[in-house]
């Protein structure tokens, strides 16, 4: 084929959700052809097995790929020369792979030899205009814009339509590929420069699909007759309040958190810089670290934030604002607000924040479980002398092991390094991530959740996420876990406990 027969059409990708109902040969091949039918002038497709099935059911352009989770790197698609030979072989006419620049198992212009000696054409997948200067100085026909958004912290929402067009300015031959769901979407990449337009799970996922339906209509009933709330999330070092209203962020401020002021001066300090909001909001919602039961706030880890134990949180708060007022748990608010707004699309969830500590939230049969529940970070193995998970996993941890193998480095440093291949650093990123990965397996045993959200700056730190799900990738489908990045990010647990405090009328 030539680069000409896929120029201004839509490249349908029919990619099942992995272990989903319809992650079969049959199923894909009856995408393909419906897709084909209805206008499509190519197909992606994923795995060799899918790629030989769907050859034979149409004679469009397809582009092949094969993901893997690999322990040694976060490049998951088409990573080695033999998924190259495969995919020709299967009947694969151009072969896609991550042209990224990270740590990688055959670099990008070893793959554009092994394609280019088969006689197939090359699309690089790229997150960046850089990513497309090199595949492009090695050779490649394509490049698309399919990682964007995908190497490190929350994913973003909308396509990166500004890439498409900064992409073009090297390449007529851009494919737009990643969150297209809509026409209007698909549209906009068209008039970006794209030569073509990949869509996917808004065609062919029916799982995701309906999500953002129930999602949309699940967002307009909280809005529907729904009050502004002044959620309140009071950190170790600093303390966020927010107007919220139907789940969406109005307007916020960050104050410091006085550590050695008090609950009391603290609440009084927020009455003080909130007070321009005070006509604005009807109720109170506060999310905290540690423990809050029947209103009362107790230290788990005195270290995070000390405080009287058994504090009477909800009492003051609602004295001193003079409105009513409720308190969570921080942790299990933010559970509460990605299960209702962010990455839990309303579905039954775990909820992980790795980040200095551990904490956690879990949403079983629709319902926010609360008390101790969650509080994953102290934890214990079977050894009863064993320190709590997190003294071995967060961001502390990371970080006192750099200074053990002779770097002064925080845990972002850290990341930094083994990003940049650094052994020592890519190590004690991997025993976390090791160590995180056995807790998500145990709660997938213990709660069978729909998705397990990762949250927090550790959690959400480029790679990271890559490196827990490669820990898990001998794991049989039906007991691994869904590991999803949380999309809220630090809005979580005011989102959260304020809809909790909504509903608490």
């Amino acid at each position: 084929m030539q680069r000409q027969d896929i120029a201004n059409s839509l490249i349908v990708s029919c990619q099942p959700v992995p272990g989903g109902p319809m992650d079969s040969a049959q199923f894909v091949t009856g995408f393909a052809r419906a897709a084909v039918e209805a206008g499509a002038k190519a197909l992606r497709i994923e795995s060799v097995s899918y790629v030989a099935a769907a050859r034979l059911a149409v004679r469009v352009p397809i582009i092949g790929i094969v993901k893997r989770d690999l322990t040694d790197s976060p490049v998951r698609i088409t990573p080695y020369l033999a998924d190259v030979e495969a995919l020709a072989e299967a009947g694969a006419d151009i072969i896609a792979f991550d042209a990224t620049d990270r740590v990688r198992p055959v670099p990008v212009d070893a793959l554009v030899k092994a394609v280019k000696a088969r006689n197939k054409l090359t699309m690089a997948d790229c997150s960046c205009l850089d990513d497309a200067r090199r595949a492009l100085a090695a050779g490649v026909d394509f490049v698309g814009t399919t990682l964007s958004g995908y190497v490190g912290g929350p994913e973003p929402e909308d396509p990166d339509i500004a890439l498409i067009a900064q992409m073009r300015t090297l390449t007529p031959y851009v494919i737009a590929e990643g969150r297209i769901r809509s026409p209007d979407q698909a549209a906009a990449a068209a008039r970006a420069g794209a030569c073509a337009v990949v869509v996917g799970s808004a065609i062919t996922r029916t799982e995701h699909v309906t999500s953002w339906f129930h999602q949309a209509i699940s967002e307009a009933y909280a809005a529907r007759g729904a009050q502004t709330v002044l959620g309140i999330d009071i950190g170790g070092t600093k303390t966020m309040a927010a107007l919220v209203s139907g789940g969406k962020v109005i307007e916020d401020m960050i104050v410091p958190t006085a550590r050695e002021a008090g609950p009391d001066a603290w609440l009084a300090s927020l009455v003080q810089s909130t007070s321009a909001w005070s006509s604005r909001f009807s109720r109170i919602g506060i999310a905290v670290t540690g423990l809050v039961e029947d209103g009362r706030w107790s230290a788990l880890n005195p270290a995070t934030l000390g405080i009287p134990d058994d504090y009477p949180l909800v009492e003051r708060a609602s004295a001193v604002f003079g409105k009513p007022a409720c308190a969570l748990n921080d942790a299990q608010a933010a559970a509460w607000g990605e299960y209702k707004f962010g990455a839990g699309q309303g579905r039954d969830i775990v909820f992980l924040t790795i980040s200095t500590g551990i904490g956690g939230g879990i949403v079983c049969n629709g319902r926010l479980l609360s008390g101790l529940a969650g509080h994953f970070g102290l934890i214990r193995g079977l050894s009863e002398d064993r320190a709590p998970l997190e003294d071995g996993t967060s961001g502390r941890w990371i970080a006192t092991q750099a200074l053990k193998a002779g770097f002064k480095a925080d845990a972002a440093d850290v990341f930094g390094r083994a990003m940049k291949g650094e052994a020592w650093a890519g190590a004690i990123v991997s025993q976390s991530a090791s160590r995180v990965a056995t807790l998500c397996r145990d709660i997938q045993m213990m709660f069978d959740p729909k998705s397990i959200v990762i949250g927090g700056s550790i959690g959400l730190a480029e790679g990271y996420l890559d490196r827990v799900r490669a820990h898990l990738s001998d794991v049989p489908p039906r007991l691994s876990p869904d590991l999803v990045p949380a999309k809220l990010a630090g809005h979580a647990g005011v989102i959260g406990v304020a809809d909790l405090a909504e509903w608490a009328r």
